[in-house]
């Protein structure tokens, strides 16, 4: 028995059931897609009262504990780097210096739950973007300043500065006054004038070789 030929209307029929089909499976691959990209978790920047960063920190890292919110929000950075400042006659004091002050930075995915979470948290201002819609920072840029922060590279302050008087206290101008000059932190060292024999000579001293006045 001869099988029996679909007509136009039932070829076009399945024709249109056939690509509505397909259109579903794009529309809900692609809306798995967007989600995918949702639950992504990015990191974004949180501008905070100036001076209450770590402040923000505990109190953000608390509010996450007890309002489980560990799998939306996972990790909270106030970039940080080592000053070392260095007091007449040599003796180092180290410091932690906020790299940027006034923002914290927050790994997490972003939706309603998690953005109130933060938002609200204690001496959180608002969150770089929009109000509503948060921009993420690029994966580069917080790279650059974790490693930044992380890096034993320090930053030395020395306590005088270019006019100040100083007394010498060891070396050939031992007892001397000097007037400060210039200041070379990262080498440790000075040049000052010293008055000897009535004439300003400039000399090159080292930190530890004076005391303030």
């Amino acid at each position: 028995m001869a099988k029996k030929e679909k007509s136009m209307e039932e070829q076009l029929n399945e024709d249109k059931a056939l690509e509505k089909e397909e259109m579903a499976l794009a529309e809900t691959a692609e809306n798995e897609k967007k989600q995918a990209k949702k639950n992504q978790k990015r990191w974004y920047i949180v501008h905070t009262v100036t001076g209450h960063e770590n402040k923000v920190k505990v109190n953000l890292e608390k509010r996450i504990e007890y309002m489980n919110m560990s799998e939306k929000i996972f990790r909270v950075e106030v970039p940080q780097k080592t000053v070392t400042q260095v007091k007449a006659g040599g003796k180092k004091q180290e410091r932690e210096e906020k790299i940027f002050p006034g923002y914290v930075l927050v790994e997490m995915i972003m939706d309603e739950d998690s953005w109130y979470v933060v938002r609200h948290t204690a001496g959180v201002t608002k969150f770089v973007g929009s109000a509503k819609k948060p921009i993420p920072a690029r994966d580069s840029e917080i790279k650059k300043i974790i490693n930044r922060s992380s890096s034993q590279t320090e930053k030395v302050e020395l306590d005088v500065k270019a006019g100040d008087k100083v007394r010498i206290i060891s070396g050939p101008f031992a007892d001397f006054i000097a007037d400060i000059i210039e200041v070379y932190p990262d080498k440790y060292k000075l040049r000052a004038n010293v008055s000897i024999f009535g004439r300003e000579t400039p000399v090159e001293l080292e930190y530890k070789q004076i005391n303030k006045l």
